[in-house]
């Protein structure tokens, strides 16, 4: 019998929440490597770059990978043999490390978890609970899996019930695209085949802990049926042409995992879940001897890349800048914006809408004639940080607010992440308005270039409240113009187009 001590365990599952919220696994940063080095597209090579620069920071600065540090997924594994001193549940035990581990002075994360889901939405302030998964197994040890999951990605998550003779592959191939870029690729696709429909949904999570190593599997070849739908859909959901953050490109996944399950006779649960360029999970064993607490890796292990916005960038002075200005813009080309914008999303962006639908003016802060409205949701700073990393937030989610924001407010344009609907193009068209796309997994070299930040509106919103920043060479691609054209239709078309005629060739 092993006896496992309570402290250990919340020790244990704090430590190691703190660890994946800088530091990527080392499969990961390779896997992205590797892609960054093969990708043909200067689009996408450019956003991974800031991926892996991003990456390298933070392991450095031991702050936050992505400002959306996630909802907290477990995975337990008890053993049959195990005891307690403990005076709590193991729930309250797990919840207790992620408490900890979310408010910890050093390096505060961002407390994204809201109760009342339906109704008054109010925020926990520490990111419990946790979503936790059990299973009883034989042995003397307790076996977690911990991982932070962004909303971009997991709104992205998709489920359906097949018909036993339909193809999993053609419902991957017809469904990833739906999906956009909100999920941040590069990064893995996760599909649970079998049970039921939670069950399926499970193993789509549960995948996405194991380790990259597609190219392995290649090496060696597949030995079951699993395996050869990892590396046929990792081959073709590569050749859609979505590449990195959706801009056009040869890698979109690094990595295809599959989990399968036996089912009834009638149905084929397929549930996919996707993992962002903000890969967080780590393992550990609770042996009764102690806490287990993560090795830290060697930053040797991250590669020494170096990016600039490159002699075609433009240089943008957001507070003298003019409509014929913008109307200059191209998709796809790189700015570096200067001077001052408001920030809003979800939760202000409603209050905003709400308010005028009631006739009300906004705030005395919140003048957005002729400014630009950056989505995001920072993390808390510390130290001597002007806010902490603030990476964009995924921009489909503010399309139905779109025309009204700009209807009233005469705001010139937006800053987010993937891209924009059909909905919010028409109206960006329709108001000679633009769509700015900034780099989702790169919150923290964002960050760097905000040079001071202060709330002037929706202060109980918290990190949804609006905030008034100066920036310095913030980079960002224009993804929608004036006229509506979008980079993120032109770009993964175009890409599409040159890996289909390479494979005939």
């Amino acid at each position: 019998m092993t006896m496992i001590r309570q402290d250990d365990l919340i020790d244990s599952v704090a430590d190691a929440l703190q660890f994946i919220s800088y530091y990527h696994p080392k499969d990961f940063i390779q896997a992205v490597h590797g892609a960054y080095e093969r990708e043909q597209s200067q689009a996408a090579k450019d956003a991974m770059a800031q991926i892996l620069i991003n990456s390298r920071m933070c392991a450095m600065g031991k702050r936050p990978i992505c400002q959306d540090t996630g909802i907290v997924t477990v995975f337990v594994k008890v053993g049959m043999n195990v005891t307690w001193d403990a005076t709590m549940s193991l729930d309250d035990m797990i919840n207790e490390g992620v408490r900890r581990a979310y408010t910890h002075p050093d390096n505060v994360l961002r407390a994204s978890i809201l109760a009342d889901p339906a109704g008054r939405r109010v925020n926990t302030k520490d990111n419990t609970p946790a979503v936790i998964h059990y299973s009883v197994v034989p042995g003397d040890t307790v076996d977690i899996t911990v991982a932070a999951k962004g909303g971009g990605s997991e709104n992205k998550s998709k489920m359906a019930m097949l018909n036993p003779s339909d193809s999993i592959v053609d419902w991957v191939l017809k469904t990833v695209p739906t999906m956009g870029a909100g999920w941040c690729p590069p990064g893995m696709l996760g599909i649970g085949i079998g049970g039921t429909a939670e069950k399926a949904a499970v193993l789509a999570k549960e995948s996405l802990m194991d380790p990259i190593d597609i190219h392995d599997l290649m090496a060696r070849g597949p030995q079951n049926a699993c395996e050869e739908l990892r590396l046929e859909l990792f081959e073709k959901v590569n050749a859609l042409g979505i590449g990195a953050q959706g801009l056009g490109g040869l890698t979109t996944v690094l990595d295809v995992k599959v989990m399968d399950y036996p089912t009834h006779a009638a149905s084929k649960p397929v549930a996919m879940i996707p993992n962002c360029a903000a890969t967080r999970h780590a393992h550990f064993v609770l042996t009764g001897q102690g806490p287990a607490l993560q090795t830290p890796p060697a930053l040797e292990d991250w590669p020494e890349i170096t990016w600039d916005a490159g002699p075609t960038a433009r240089r943008v002075n957001l507070d003298t800048l003019t409509q014929a200005e913008m109307e200059q813009w191209k998709p796809g080309e790189t700015l570096l914006l200067n001077g001052t914008m408001l920030t809003g999303r979800d939760a202000a962006h409603k209050r905003m809408v709400d308010m005028f639908e009631r006739g009300e003016t906004l705030p005395a802060g919140v003048d957005l004639k002729g400014k630009f409205i950056y989505y995001v949701g920072p993390v808390d700073p510390v130290r001597e940080e002007v806010v902490g990393p603030a990476g964009p937030t995924t921009a489909t989610r503010m399309d139905k607010f779109t025309d009204a924001v700009l209807e009233k407010t005469g705001l010139m344009g937006m800053i987010g992440k993937a891209e924009r609907g059909a909905v919010a193009i028409e109206a960006i068209k329709k108001h000679k308005a633009t769509y700015l796309m900034a780099v989702g997994g790169a919150a923290y070299l964002v960050s760097k270039a905000i040079k001071s930040s202060k709330i002037v509106a929706f202060e109980d919103l918290g990190m949804e409240a609006i905030r008034e920043y100066v920036v310095e060479d913030m980079p960002v691609s224009v993804a929608v113009d004036v006229d509506g054209n979008s980079v993120h239709q032109t770009g993964p078309a175009e890409w599409a187009a040159k890996i289909h005629a390479a494979q005939i060739d």
